[in-house]
């Protein structure tokens, strides 16, 4: 201890200041270091992750083509949809169309729809006439009377909102796919 001091009494208010800065930078490294180490450690895990998440790529899309065409062609309305996930808040559903669909009403949920391929018309809004209830806060089937109509195409997102009648016509093209959202709980 009396050694460092000596070495201490000998240096210049420079070289004390240098060795001070040298100490701090290094304290800051070390805080620094453990702050990121924190971080990274507490960063979700893949176990954590999984709840609730999940990923669909085209690939793993694709495996419900040949039975989503198979269903459609067999169907009287030439269509067929597949529920690929059902989580408390929310549905995933491919869907494949060969036919105009029914005016459709859903009380409780959105629909927002990614267009996978194909072309459609996406008649929106209006009033929905003599509509059939076919479950829970859903009607189906009737005419809509007014509404907007919107061209989709591949690529395209659309966000239905709740109590908002609508209706998919593919207005000649052979067929229609998308993959559907459904937000469940409006």
């Amino acid at each position: 201890m009396l050694n460092t001091l000596s070495k201490r009494a000998q240096l210049a208010p420079a070289e004390v200041t240098s060795i001070r800065t040298k100490k701090l930078r290094w304290l800051c490294a070390v805080a620094i270091s453990s702050l990121a180490m924190t971080l990274v450690a507490a960063l979700p895990t893949a176990a954590q992750v999984s709840t609730g998440f999940d990923q669909w790529t085209p690939a793993s899309l694709k495996q419900y083509e040949r039975k989503l065409r198979e269903d459609a062609a067999t169907d009287p309305h030439h269509f067929a949809v597949q529920q690929i996930a059902d989580f408390p808040a929310d549905s995933a559903l491919l869907v494949h169309r060969e036919a105009d669909g029914p005016p459709e009403w859903h009380e409780t949920q959105v629909d927002v729809f990614f267009v996978q391929s194909g072309s459609a018309t996406l008649l929106i809004g209006g009033t929905l006439l003599q509509g059939e209830t076919v479950g829970p806060h859903e009607k189906r089937n009737g005419t809509i009377q007014g509404g907007a109509r919107r061209k989709l195409a591949a690529g395209d997102v659309v966000r239905i909102p709740p109590r908002v009648p609508h209706q998919v016509l593919l207005d000649g093209a052979p067929e229609f796919n998308y993959f559907v959202i459904k937000i469940k709980g409006y």
